[in-house]
């Protein structure tokens, strides 16, 4: 280990006031590299792409076999709409990148495509074999030259040609691939926390997005994607500062760790929540199996009637309490109405003795309804008879004698008399009737505790059940104690000390190295936007998260994406070549130095900015051994800024391949 990795080491357990050893346990437990070596080199560059296959429809149908040389700097790739420019493209990524951005619609014509290319200064010969659009069979060939390789499709030990891998369909060549192209071009996975509980690894296809630009509408400085800071963390990995990659496994470490540690109090606390909830229901059922077992009496001993005799008995005495009840109730009606006709009959008696018309009536006896009709006689009818001495019958006037017959009054007073004896001996029954149903009562409430207590001896397997009841539940309250205090790993908390502190450190780190880097890339964009024909560009701002803020004519500051698209597209080329010169300025490794820019005249407005853009791209291209292929429709732009061998063109219509 050399004085600058013991020297970081020294510097982070400082910071998180640990021990040395401790910053060396937690980096090696999480597989986190504490340092990453200078990237080697990562230059790509194409040399021949051949396509093979069996063009179909009515547009010059039949075999195809063609192969298209590309050149150093600038080449155009020109032919009328429709016919083959982008697909080239598409073709080149399908091989380099492993998979097609956009699977082309000329894809069912191709049976076989093959790229010659370098990579990091190793000859490299991919070779597809295809149908229906699939990849049946891939080999990748590494060989002494590119010269080696142009008419050899398979492996060729005499040659010293050998295969770096094999694949038999679209899904493994692009694993493969992906993974071929991170070890030659010394790429490290970029990695970033995921919904803060895990990681998400991106790899080859996100760093390709900086090979194949974008089109200028789209937002992101470089790359295909805004998302996880990824624009950002392709400029630093481009610009090979120190420690980018330590530093972006570090913050990832850190925030799983983070993460995990919520996560273990959130379940703590809901685990919490579930046992607390648990005990409370066995409390509530052992209190309710309390109270069934209270409510079960204790079977008294000696007791040894039998519970279906004393039952019958029972009955039978409910029985006999119900017909006394009976008789009771009719006994009772009767001693009412016996009272009742003992008050009429009393008042008959002392009617008949104070007035002359009773005397005369009673002689006709008390009818209560009319003789013909049965009509009960009204109220107020036998209140007219005694008041003004009419017939509560007929109506007529009654007038009898005022003399007072003794015969009359004898037999009104032997009603009376009758009516009072019938009164009593109601009366007498009624109450030998209570007594009977008092006695009856109170054997029946006996009766009824010798058939609870008899009950009791039934009652014990209930009892024993309730009993083994309340046990059982008291045994699952003694298993479900309270849940102890979280207990949080201490190496793990150690770790997320250390993590945090390396963060601290290598950030700081990284804005010393990043200071020098960054005011050189801002003065060699904003030198070559204003090349690029952004006139008023006065001065670029970028950050390492990519965010790029452009100040123009004296106006406000505004950033990248709000730009016009083809202001984007110039700036995304201005900073490819900017990461370029300062890499080399710097001696580090950067962008492999290969840009694919499809129709970018669709993104200009006037024909003098392309001729512009183009015509430096060329001059800047080849002083920065860059390789950048364009598409377009216009032949006359590209002969005008363009020498012969940097073009690629297919004429009166015809495709390109």
């Amino acid at each position: 280990m050399d004085r600058d990795d013991v020297l970081l080491e020294t510097r982070i357990a400082e910071r998180a006031a640990v021990s040395v050893e401790d910053v060396r346990d937690a980096f090696a437990a999480h597989g986190v590299p504490l340092v990453t070596p200078p990237a080697r080199s990562r230059t790509l560059r194409l040399h021949r792409l051949r396509i093979a296959g069996q063009r179909t429809g009515s547009v010059y149908p039949g075999p195809f076999d063609t192969s298209l040389r590309f050149s150093e700097g600038l080449t155009g790739l020109v032919a009328s709409n429709l016919r083959g420019k982008t697909s080239v493209l598409e073709l080149v990524t399908w091989c380099l990148r492993g998979s097609p951005r956009d699977l082309m619609a000329e894809a069912h014509w191709l049976r076989e495509v093959d790229l010659d290319v370098e990579i990091a200064g190793q000859a490299v010969g991919i070779r597809l074999d295809l149908a229906e659009e699939e990849i049946t069979s891939a080999v990748v060939l590494a060989g002494p030259a590119i010269e080696a390789l142009e008419l050899v499709r398979a492996p060729d030990a005499d040659h010293e040609i050998i295969p770096l891998l094999r694949a038999l369909s679209s899904a493994s060549f692009a694993e493969q691939m992906q993974a071929l192209m991170m070890d030659r071009l010394d790429l490290h996975p970029l990695v970033n926390s995921y919904k803060q509980t895990g990681t998400q690894t991106h790899g080859w296809p996100v760093y390709f997005g900086a090979v194949y630009l974008p089109a200028g509408r789209d937002k992101a400085l470089l790359g295909e994607h805004t998302m996880s800071g990824l624009p950002g963390r392709l400029l630093q990995v481009f610009l090979d500062l120190p420690s980018a990659a330590a530093l972006t496994r570090v913050k990832t470490a850190a925030d799983v760790l983070a993460a995990r540690h919520k996560a273990a109090q959130a379940a703590d606390t809901e685990a919490r929540g579930k046992r607390d909830e648990e005990r409370h229901r066995i409390a509530k059922n052992l209190e309710r199996a309390q109270e069934r077992l209270s409510a079960i009496a204790d079977t008294e001993g000696g007791w040894e009637e039998s519970l279906p005799e004393v039952a019958s008995h029972v009955v039978q005495l409910a029985r006999a309490v119900a017909d006394t009840h009976e008789t009771w109730d009719e006994l009772m009606q009767a001693h009412r109405r016996a009272r009742a006709q003992r008050q009429h009959d009393a008042k008959l008696a002392n009617d008949v003795i104070e007035s002359a018309t009773a005397r005369q009536l009673f002689h006709g006896l008390d009818p209560t309804a009319c003789p013909r009709c049965d009509q009960v006689i009204a109220a107020d009818r036998r209140r007219q008879e005694r008041e003004a001495q009419s017939c509560a019958v007929c109506s007529r006037p009654v007038t009898g004698d005022e003399n007072l017959p003794e015969e009359v009054i004898a037999e009104a007073r032997q009603r009376l008399r009758d009516s009072t004896a019938a009164e009593k001996m109601a009366k007498d029954a009624l109450e030998a009737a209570e007594v009977e149903l008092d006695r009856l009562s109170g054997e029946l409430t006996w009766a009824q505790a010798r058939l609870r207590r008899a009950e009791s001896a039934v009652q014990a397997p209930a009892r024993l059940i309730a009993r083994e009841e309340v046990l059982r539940l008291e045994g699952a309250l003694s298993v479900f104690p309270e849940l102890p205090a979280l207990v949080i790993d201490a190496d793990e908390t150690k770790a997320l000390k250390v993590f945090r502190a390396a963060a601290k450190v290598l950030e700081k780190d990284h804005e010393v190295a990043a200071q020098a880097l960054f005011a050189d890339l801002n003065r060699e964009i904003a030198q070559l936007g204003r090349r690029f024909g952004i006139d008023a560009l006065e001065s670029v701002k970028i950050d390492r998260a990519a965010h790029l803020d452009i100040t123009k004519g004296g106006g406000r500051t505004k950033p990248f994406g709000a730009q016009s698209p083809g202001e984007r597209l110039r700036l995304r080329i201005a900073v490819v070549i900017a990461l370029l010169r300062v890499g080399a300025a710097h001696a580090v490794s950067t962008h492999p130095g290969l840009l694919l820019i499809d129709s970018p005249k669709a993104e200009e407005v006037q024909d003098l900015d392309i001729r512009r853009l183009l015509g430096e791209l060329a001059q800047l291209a080849s002083e920065n051994h860059l390789q950048v292929l364009i598409t377009t429709r216009d032949f006359d732009l590209v002969h005008d800024v363009l020498p012969a061998e940097n073009i690629i063109e297919a004429r009166d219509g015809k495709p390109l391949w």
